[in-house]
Parts: structure tokens; C-alpha cells; sequence
């Protein structure tokens, strides 16, 4: 008898265990300043992307260390999205921080990011690459000790005169630029589902460009 209690609560406790295996994590960083003056500029499209996401699936960000943290469930994975609070040129230290708080692996990792060398709402997802002389990808890199992480870029374009380049990425969008905005926005959100649930290749192959 004392054979068969064992055996069945050994194996009631084995399928508990298989029942609620821990999500798999991801980490989805937007780059940007905080700030209320900063809030509407191109340089935070990274952080207006997360508060777009966010807001549509009624979820809410709230302080942690050094970023602004919210998550969100989906199919078994877990979006750790976060919104770092070190101002855009010490970004690297708070992405180190939650891939070793929560034990992410750095292919589970996607930064996003505004791209000067892209048109305006352009999209694209990279494995790897420079920092293009992008202050915040220039402090994520110094701090992973690497290149080979996943970036979303987001195309701001480089409408401006020779010399105005910070008061451009600093600046607000134009109106005309507002008006498609919404949009953009709603299929960024669809590449960061994407990139989770089908994979980074699958990710590029599918939205790059579009």
C-alpha cells in the first residue's frame, strides 16, 4: 500500500512540476529620455513604441531599477519590457542589469531603437551591427561586450541642415509624420509579437522594410 501512495503522489508531483514549467522571458527594451520634454520627441520612439503596446493590451509599466517595468503573457512566453530610466547615453547599464536579473539569454534580448539612416517609418530588425553612432546601441554594446544582439530600428530619416542633427532627433514629429505615427506603431507592436513567438529570422523575413 505504502508502494502505491508513493507511487502516486510521486507521479501527481512530477506532472505538477510539467504543468507549470516557467515561462519562457524576453526582454524587450525601448530606448529613449525621460522626461516630460522629451516624451513626443524621435529620439524616444523606442519608449513610445513599448507605451503604445502597453496601452493596447491594458497593461502598465511601473518603476523598478533603473527603468520603468512592465510585463505581459502571451502563448506561454513572458515580455519583460522595460523603459530605462539612465537617460539614453547609460542605456547599457539597465539592459545588462535585467538579462542578469532575470537569467535572460541574449538571443531572447531586442532593443529598440530610432535610426537616423532609415526613411521616415522605415522598419528594421538586425542580429547584429554597429552602433551607428547611436549613443544608446554605443552604451548597450560597451556594457554586453558585444554586437550580437537583436535591434529593432526605427527610421526617423535625416531631414535636417548640417550641424542641427541634436535639435532634429530632439525634436517633435512633424504633423504630417503624426498623422502615419498610428499606424507605424500598430505594426511595430506585431514585430515585437513576432520576434517572441516565431523567432528573430522569421521576424526579419516578414517585416523588414514593410
Amino acid at each position: 500500500m505504502f508502494k502505491f501512495f508513493n507511487w502516486f503522489f510521486g507521479k501527481s508531483k512530477t506532472t505538477s512540476t510539467e504543468d507549470n514549467q516557467v515561462m519562457k522571458k524576453y526582454l524587450i527594451v525601448g530606448l529613449g529620455n525621460i522626461g516630460e520634454k522629451y516624451e513626443n520627441t524621435r529620439h524616444n520612439i523606442g519608449f513610445k513604441i513599448l507605451d503604445y503596446f502597453c496601452s493596447k493590451e491594458e497593461v502598465t509599466f511601473s518603476t523598478d531599477k533603473l527603468a520603468d517595468r512592465a510585463e505581459y503573457k502571451l502563448k506561454g512566453r513572458l515580455f519583460i519590457f522595460i523603459k530605462p530610466n539612465t537617460y539614453m547615453n547609460l542605456s547599457g547599464k539597465a539592459v545588462q542589469y535585467w538579462l542578469q536579473k532575470e537569467n535572460i539569454p541574449l538571443e531572447n534580448l531586442l532593443v529598440i531603437t530610432d535610426d537616423l539612416n532609415l526613411a521616415f517609418g522605415t522598419l528594421r530588425i538586425k542580429t547584429k551591427g554597429s552602433d551607428g553612432g547611436h549613443n544608446g546601441l554605443k552604451d548597450v554594446q560597451d556594457k554586453l561586450g558585444t554586437t550580437n544582439y537583436n535591434r529593432f530600428r526605427f527610421g526617423i530619416s535625416d531631414s535636417f541642415s548640417k550641424g542641427r542633427q541634436v535639435d532634429y532627433v530632439l525634436g517633435e514629429w512633424t504633423e504630417e509624420e503624426q498623422e502615419k505615427l498610428p499606424e507605424r506603431l500598430s505594426k511595430s507592436t506585431e514585430i515585437i509579437k513576432s520576434f517572441v513567438l516565431s523567432g528573430i529570422n522569421n521576424t526579419m523575413n516578414s517585416f523588414n522594410g514593410k
